[in-house]
């Protein structure tokens, strides 16, 4: 990106930690001890590491696993067309399943990743999320834990990115650009 993009915090550091500790504690109070957490990369892994650190100061001691979907292919409009490119390794057959992922807008990727746990035998499959945009879904998907409703808005940082830039931030923020220059942050749904 270029050196001119502004960044403008939309959740800070302390707003992030302090939600993730509610959030850990809500996570251990709705699942079972033999929780395992599915992160789904790439922009989830920023939040997903802290709420795990979260989920052990509160006594739980979660298996973790990754899942790399995607359904942009090289753009940044989602095809609606879900792939694993990285599948987990953990037998999920009887277990409380934790979905962990960065933004919750159109719902297609989630409910992918559910419906095949689901499809692979978990007992359950719940559904946590740092940011939800409800105006953005396409399918029907609720997640069981919000850390914030996002404004209609193109966010990156902790984690999320545009082309591969700001996944760095330790902040949620919004990537203020000059007039001339293409939108490319405003047509993308996760």
């Amino acid at each position: 990106m270029k050196p001119s993009h502004q960044i403008r915090t939309l959740f800070d550091e302390n707003q992030i930690a302090r939600r993730n500790q509610e959030m850990a504690q809500a996570i251990v109070a709705a699942s079972s001890p033999d929780l395992l957490v599915v992160a789904v990369l790439k922009g989830s892994f920023m939040f997903a590491a802290d709420l795990i650190r979260a989920l052990h100061r509160v006594d739980a001691a979660p298996q973790v696993e990754f899942i790399h979907l995607s359904s942009y292919g090289t753009g940044t409009v989602s095809s609606g067309q879900v792939t694993v490119l990285r599948d987990i390794e953990s037998e999920v057959v009887g277990r409380d399943v934790l979905l962990v992922d960065d933004i919750l807008e159109s719902g297609r990727t989630l409910s992918f990743a559910k419906d095949l746990l689901m499809a692979r035998g978990a007992r359950r499959v719940l559904v946590a999320v740092l940011l939800e945009k409800k105006s953005r879904r396409a399918v029907q998907i609720e997640a069981d834990f919000v850390g914030f409703t996002c404004p209609d808005m193109f966010v990156v940082g902790y984690g999320m990115d545009v082309a591969h830039s700001f996944r760095q931030l330790p902040f949620v923020g919004v990537v203020a650009h000059g007039a001339a220059e293409p939108d490319l942050f405003d047509d993308r749904t996760r």
